[in-house]
């Protein structure tokens, strides 16, 4: 890859890893020194990557740097278990965003990363298998046990009034 290149990765790609990083951190610092320290990395090996892959290599670096960022602050016993619609006043009975927000929030991590790579980036299932390691059929589970407790969640009517 040319410098070139790499300059167009950064205008191509830099919002959509960054929007995946925060969609599954809900924090916004954390999720830029991410979204930077995966540039970086790509940056040091820029000449070993080639400009096809730098996406997948963007978002397969992001995703291994968010899940080390989340064990760590799970070791550190900062990062809450839970997000509780009633302590959240920016949610009114009909903010959709915010209860598909709220219902994305309650998915386990794998859960929740590989259905926003699928429905919100448009990723095939063997790209989300690079990327985070799973294999193709691991994938497709993850993304049936996420939609169905999605589906669980949203159609329950005490969580959507």
């Amino acid at each position: 890859m040319t410098v070139s290149e790499y300059n167009q990765c950064v205008d191509n790609h830099a919002d959509g890893v960054y929007r995946f990083i925060l969609k599954n951190l809900r924090d916004e610092a954390a999720a830029m020194d991410i979204v930077q320290d995966a540039f970086e990395k790509m940056w040091l090996k820029f000449r070993e990557i080639s400009f096809g892959k730098a996406k997948s290599y963007l978002f397969t670096t992001a995703y291994h740097r968010m899940i080390d960022h989340i064990r760590k602050e799970k070791r550190m016993g900062r990062l809450e278990q839970g997000f509780d619609l009633g302590d959240y006043s920016g949610i009114t009975p009909h903010d959709l965003k915010g209860i598909l927000d709220e219902a994305l929030g309650r998915l386990p991590e794998i859960q929740r990363s590989v259905v926003m790579l699928r429905d919100y980036e448009g990723y095939s299932y063997e790209e989300i298998g690079q990327i985070t390691g799973l294999n193709e059929s691991q994938v497709k589970v993850y993304i049936f046990r996420a939609r169905s407790a999605l589906k669980n969640y949203l159609v329950s009517v005490e969580n959507v009034i």
